[in-house]
């Protein structure tokens, strides 16, 4: 199993916008082959910076689902509605 951090900084003025994209694209993870879990979180600090933290059955899962194409056109609604490129980070348990 891996989680996989994504973390999104949201651009000023597209907040209830960015809400409505992420909840869908996390709708279609839902339903991918592998994936267990996901949670979202926002920073204390900076209420426009999110983390989406996501359990999968192993990373073939998570690449299949990352280079799929319903990713990539839920990323193309929700890409413009960030500050700066999405950053994702696959952690694994420490043994």
């Amino acid at each position: 199993m891996i989680y996989v951090l994504i973390e999104r900084h949201i651009a000023e003025d597209m907040r209830s916008t960015y809400e409505e994209a992420a909840r869908k694209l996390l709708t279609h993870a839902y339903r991918t082959v592998g994936f267990i879990e996901g949670h979202t979180y926002q920073s204390k600090d900076d209420p426009l910076r999110r983390f989406t933290l996501s359990k999968w059955q192993s990373e073939i899962h998570w690449q299949h689902w990352y280079t799929s194409e319903d990713r990539r056109a839920q990323m193309s609604l929700l890409g413009p509605l960030l500050s700066e490129p999405e950053r994702i980070t696959i952690l694994e348990s420490a043994e």
